[in-house]
């Protein structure tokens, strides 16, 4: 299980468009990704339950990659994140 801390940049944080485009990005591999933030948990692929969690610009999510390809999924989705959110 591989874990990474993320703050938010993107000023309007994760709505629709970012989540869609995470989740997409999330499909291409095995492992089991979850989000985190507070006492929240949810698995990011559930595009609603992703923007339920209402993720702001400026809140640190836990992002949990379990499985597999855990290693490979967890480098390039905290790249993902550096890059669009």
């Amino acid at each position: 299980m591989k874990t990474f801390e993320y703050t938010i940049k993107d000023p309007v944080g994760i709505h629709a468009r970012p989540a869609g485009l995470l989740v997409k990005e999330i499909k291409k591999y095995t492992s089991t990704v979850m989000i985190c933030k507070g006492e929240k948990e949810v698995n990011a692929l559930k595009l609603m339950a992703l923007m339920g969690m209402g993720i702001k610009q400026g809140d640190t999510i836990k992002v949990t990659v379990d499985g597999a390809d855990e290693e490979k999924a967890a480098s390039e989705l905290e790249a993902f994140f550096k890059a669009n959110l």
